[in-house]
């Protein structure tokens, strides 16, 4: 049964369409919240992996599809993505037809391209996608001409169309409930005498290169800057153990795990991260305003996550470390220049704060609310967004 609103009214049903990665789930959940607070039902639509979704999401009706990846495959494999996605559309529109949801709302990645492209063929459903990356994600691409409203995570998106722009909306990218209760701890840049709070964050798994690169790096630094320091960092699994022996060697205060439940409340003790340039890691650092070193992952689709961390860099909130570039040596010597320069990770920190977009989630719900016809009202955010500003 879909969560009961808040308000106790009911509003009407909106349909939410995404996979299962963090980067979608995150701004999906987030919505769910913000519109369930506004009288709304809510559905959820996505493949048959979609079954570990939390918080809100959880609570809402869950229905799945068929879908599939059509890219990186070969000519068979392709056969059977594309039979899956048409199997998908079928599906999706007689569950559309069943449950008359008033908008569909797509977060990207393939499982959400036959349900946005059998809402866009319903003339009754509004329609509109987010995109979380600073690259148009090719699921987005395919279905934003098609689409009522696109909303952007980032002001300037590549990959998006001339005649799709009129349709663009900037809302920023909504970050999961725990950050946002985060959003207006302040930073305090680190006194020389004082612990060095070092994150270190490889995305959903880990990066293998941060377990390798960085205990290396730390172990260059002067004697002094090594005994300051504090690491939280995540680690793929079978690293954890290396890299937690590696650090007791060289005397470095370090926990490495694979997951760490209260990345929120780390995130905001840390004096720096070192991170991927994911879209939803970038929106946690600028809603927060934390200083970054970013490694973009080389492999991204489209190389989204350089694009990302351009954005962050270009505004002085982070430093990039192109993957190919980052050995031991160079991450040791702008690790010991920021160590010994806390007003310019104040400075790095304030900038990532300016380009934040803590209102993004009730940007997001006021398009939805708005194409749906409905009254655009955002109570939640008002005491966050005053917050913020006696912060700037």
């Amino acid at each position: 049964m879909a969560g009961l609103s808040a308000t106790n009214t009911d509003n009407g049903l909106i349909a939410l369409a995404t996979g299962g990665t963090g980067g979608h789930v995150f701004p999906a959940e987030a919505l769910a919240r913000e519109l369930e607070s506004r009288g709304y039902r809510l559905a959820l639509i996505t493949d048959r992996r979609g079954d570990a979704f939390g918080g809100t999401l959880d609570r809402i009706d869950l229905h799945t599809i068929s879908a599939a990846a059509v890219s990186g495959r070969g000519i068979l494999g392709k056969v059977g993505a594309a039979f899956s996605l048409a199997l998908g559309y079928i599906q999706a529109s007689n569950l559309l037809k069943q449950l008359r949801p008033l908008a569909v709302v797509g977060f990207g990645g393939y499982p959400s391209v036959p349900t946005m492209l059998a809402a866009s063929r319903n003339r009754r459903i509004k329609s509109a996608i987010h995109e979380q990356n600073a690259v148009l994600g090719r699921a987005n691409r395919l279905l934003a001409p098609r689409m009522d409203r696109i909303a952007t995570s980032f002001a300037e998106t590549s990959g998006l169309r001339q005649s799709d722009r009129n349709k663009a909306v900037w809302t920023g990218n909504p970050v999961r409930p725990d950050i946002m209760q985060m959003a207006n701890t302040p930073y305090a840049p680190p006194r020389q005498e004082d612990p060095f709070q070092l994150l270190v964050v490889g995305g959903s798994q880990g990066a293998r290169v941060f377990g390798d690169v960085i205990p290396a790096a730390i172990a260059l630094l002067r004697d002094d800057q090594r005994n300051r320091l504090r690491i939280v960092q995540q680690a793929r699994e079978p690293q954890v153990q290396d890299v937690s022996q590696h650090y007791r060697r060289i005397g470095v205060d370090a926990e490495v795990r694979s997951f760490f439940g209260d990345m929120p409340l780390q995130l905001t003790k840390a004096h720096l991260v070192i991170s991927r340039a994911g879209a939803s890691t970038i929106a946690e650092l600028t809603t927060t305003g934390r200083p970054s070193v970013l490694v973009p992952y080389r492999y991204a689709i489209d190389d989204h996550q350089t694009e990302n961390a351009a954005r962050i860099c270009d505004s002085a909130g982070a430093w990039m470390m192109p993957e190919a570039d980052m050995d031991a040596a160079v991450l040791a010597q702008r690790l010991g220049d920021l160590m010994d320069q806390p007003h310019t990770l104040a400075s790095a920190a304030a900038a990532a704060r300016r380009i934040g977009t803590p209102e993004a989630t009730r940007k997001l719900a006021d398009i939805v609310v708005d194409l749906v016809g409905g009254t655009v009202t955002s109570p939640n955010t008002q005491k966050n967004e005053k917050a913020r500003e006696a912060l700037a």
